[in-house]
């Protein structure tokens, strides 16, 4: 069976019929499955993104918490480091307080006499 389009005459003018209901249908379930496709692909955006944040957001856990031990570690060595200085600096003050008295001892019995002079920074750090 063939369609007819049906004509109606408003002030002599001839015009078309509006579009069926069916049509109207079909155009509204297109307009619907793109609208739905669209919607599928951004929550399927979406997702992705999430996944991505919740990697790069664990990356940076990890990054924070090495750079915490990275900075413990750090200041172990530098106590260590001032230990050291102090440790060989009083070492060094022993050594001169032993030269110096085997200077004034050369010095008293009137052998060779010996002029060292050294000289120290008064504070390592």
């Amino acid at each position: 069976m063939a369609q007819t389009t049906t004509v109606h005459q408003i002030s002599g003018h001839s015009t078309a019929a509006p579009p069926s209901s069916d049509s109207r249908k079909i155009s509204v379930e297109r307009r619907n499955e793109e609208l739905e496709k669209e919607l599928k692909n951004s929550m399927e955006r979406e997702a992705g993104l999430k996944q991505e944040l919740q990697r790069t957001w664990e990356r940076l856990i990890v990054a924070e918490e090495a750079e915490e031990l990275l900075c413990s570690q750090l200041g172990d060595l530098e106590a260590e480091a001032v230990d050291h200085a102090r440790e060989y600096r009083a070492q060094i003050m022993i050594l001169m307080e032993q030269l110096s008295v085997a200077q004034k001892l050369l010095g008293d019995d009137h052998h060779a006499s010996i002029n060292t002079t050294i000289s120290l920074p008064t504070q390592l750090f």
